[in-house]
């Protein structure tokens, strides 16, 4: 291997010492479990809790649910077990913040209390409504086990913490008929609603038939009596139950945000499904047509799983929100961690929300840009900085000065010569089935460099965060790769190599990464 035909080839080591049965809703059930108080005697100190992602005290957490501001107070719901540290008895929990990074909880919004959710009250959305009044639309289970339709709104508007919900006696709303010939129990997850120019409101609830997904339309012009439209706003073959699906406008031109009821010639939308088949998740980008209520998807957006993802690890049940004080768009994910579940009651929780992260269309039109929310920067202290420097292939350079398991580690990587990257073969069109063939240990003509992060002294733990580059058809493709089979000497824990081709020109933009390190 050429080590002259790179600028940096290289691993930054960041030296931290401080360190069963399923249901439609597919997660794992153990219901020996389900109201164990088991937690760990260490939990305050626990070594492995993050510093500053949101996650409860203890137990199982899963989806965000209807994010959205209020009176200037971020408002955060979410899939919680108040018993255990496994799925099962869920309710809605909520927390509020005044800059999305300091949270205070609150007793559960939304619980199991009337024959429409008596056996749970699953994922949903806030919607806005021009009064200014927020509203829930949230999925319940009712005692046939059927997934329907509810809606909650709050008991006391003059509360910017709005601690109290009160739910309709009309619920449920939406639900399954032999009329409509709807699933019963794939109906769920509703997304914001938004209004058209007929001052009707819209709402679309995932769904499947046999294997094509379904965005299931209603109609209502009083957000109480809801109509099933006759076609769904969207499907695609061969994907699968649509799970928490979001549709939101984003803006042509800029960064800014848009709120849902937005349409026009300087808008697109993004239609998002997570995948309940693979548990990814996926979008496209397209044109809502308001008039004939359907959604059509831009030439060349890929409609299954292996088209255009947020996020290409652990991030699932993704809802977004359109936050008005800084007219942006907000994006919230759930980590399912990698810990088994034995593990999970030693240490008494599971489960936390990624950073959120602010969303808009790339100049290109063709994909999604996201970013960490300005607010995690208040965060940022001390700052340790590396100077340019050349290094030899295989190298490993320690950043020195770096002390703490919470850090913001920002990296560019310069290129000198791409003539000797390695032809990309035909076959390798899966890239974390790539990156988990050519680990971090793996040399290559161009790549790896990147991040150990994480790392115990002697190399025996940690995760390498890294690129590759290659060519093929006269141009470089660029390989990002996570890998986790070095994270810990647990056994038992997930040791998943992630991976993504980036959609990045190395001869025209050099390659960064930005780091979020939070334990």
């Amino acid at each position: 291997m050429s080590v002259s035909s790179l600028f940096l080839y290289c691993f930054l080591c960041l030296w931290l010492g401080h360190a069963v049965l399923r249901l439609e809703a597919s997660h794992h059930v153990y219901r020996s479990l389900q109201t164990s108080e088991l937690t760990s005697s260490h939990q305050d100190n626990e070594p492995y809790r993050t510093g500053y992602h949101f996650q409860p005290p203890k137990n199982w957490i899963n989806d965000p649910n209807g994010p959205l501001i209020y009176k200037g107070i971020y408002h955060l719901f979410y899939q919680y077990n108040p018993k255990g540290v496994v799925w099962g008895n869920i309710v809605w929990a909520h927390s509020t913040s005044t800059d999305l990074v300091n949270w205070t909880p609150h007793d559960a919004a939304i619980f199991p209390s009337q024959p429409s959710d008596i056996n749970g009250c699953w994922s949903g959305s806030a919607t806005i409504l021009p009064s200014g009044k927020p509203v829930i639309l949230y999925t319940g289970i009712n005692p046939q086990n059927q997934q329907v339709q509810n809606l909650a709104f709050p008991k006391n508007l003059s509360d910017p913490f709005l601690r109290e919900w009160v739910k309709v006696p009309q619920n449920p709303l939406m639900a399954p008929t032999q009329a409509n010939h709807i699933n019963a129990s794939s109906f769920r997850d509703p997304t914001t609603a938004w209004l058209g120019p007929d001052k009707r409101w819209r709402v679309i609830i995932g769904s499947k038939q046999n294997q094509r997904g379904l965005a299931i339309l209603y109609r209502s012009k009083d957000f109480l009596h809801w109509v099933k439209a006759k076609h769904p706003l969207h499907s695609a073959k061969k994907t699968g139950m649509w799970e928490c699906p979001d549709f939101f406008p984003v803006s042509i031109h800029g960064q800014n945000g848009l709120d849902s009821s937005e349409n026009g010639p300087a808008v697109k939308h993004v239609l998002k499904a997570s995948l309940d088949n693979t548990k990814h998740e996926y979008y496209t980008i397209g044109t809502y047509n308001i008039d004939k209520d359907i959604y059509i998807p831009d030439k060349g957006s890929v409609e299954s799983d292996s088209g255009l993802r947020y996020d290409y690890g652990k991030f699932y049940a993704s809802k977004t929100f359109f936050d008005s004080s800084k007219n942006r768009r907000i994006l919230w994910g759930w980590i399912n961690e990698s810990s088994s579940v034995e593990g999970d009651i030693k240490k008494g929780w599971s489960g936390l929300q990624a950073i959120p992260r602010t969303l808009w269309l790339a100049k290109s039109g063709k994909q999604l840009v996201q970013w960490p929310v300005q607010e995690i920067e208040k965060l940022r202290g001390k700052t340790v900085k590396l100077p340019s420097t050349v290094l030899k292939g295989g190298s490993v350079r320690e950043v020195v000065g770096v002390t703490a398991a919470q850090a913001d580690v920002e990296i560019t990587f310069g290129i000198s010569d791409f003539k000797k990257a390695e032809v990309l073969d035909p076959s390798w069109t899966d890239p974390q089935l790539l990156c988990g063939q050519k680990s971090a240990t793996v040399k290559g003509s161009l790549g790896p460099f990147g991040l150990y992060v994480l790392a115990s002294k002697g190399l025996k733990e940690y995760t390498a965060v890294f690129y590759r580059i290659f060519k093929a058809n006269n141009k470089y493709v660029v390989l990002l790769c996570s890998d986790q089979s070095r994270s810990s000497l647990n056994k038992d824990n997930d040791k998943t190599t992630y991976g993504a081709f980036v959609k990045v020109d190395p001869l025209r933009e050099k390659l960064s990464l930005r780091s979020l390190i939070s334990l």
